[in-house]
């Protein structure tokens, strides 16, 4: 049973890897790229999905739980020569997934008058 349950594990992360490697090379947009554009898209949906504005913890803590689980995946299913290249590979992918939403929910945190409607004049 705990066979056929690894066995189970371990092709949905090669299912999964394949599948961002078709998405990867089928786009003309950079690895970075990517990982900025689906980190900020994801963010977003989580936060719709949650039913939670995205000033609060909660959307980007999944979008951090979804990140390093998509960066495991790419450690066990990859093996590269150098495995120091491998693990700034992996921590680059992971700072670059994250570095909008974060920016972007702290400023609203800090600093959510930058995000609202502009002000009704005054006097009128």
């Amino acid at each position: 049973m705990l066979r056929d349950l690894w066995q189970a594990l371990t092709g949905a992360m090669q299912s999964w890897h394949q599948g961002k490697l078709f998405l990867e090379h089928s786009l003309t947009i950079s690895h970075d790229t990517l990982h900025a554009l689906v980190g900020m898209a994801l963010w977003m949906v989580l936060g719709l999905l949650m039913r939670r504005p995205l000033y609060a913890w909660r959307p980007w803590l999944w979008l951090l739980t979804a990140t390093i689980w998509n960066e495991i995946v790419d450690l066990w299913v990859e093996v590269w020569p150098d495995p120091g290249q491998q693990y700034g590979e992996g921590a680059k992918d992971l700072l670059l997934t994250m570095a909008m939403p974060t920016m972007v929910m702290l400023a609203a945190r800090l600093r959510p008058d930058l995000f609202r409607a502009a002000a009704k004049k005054r006097g009128r």
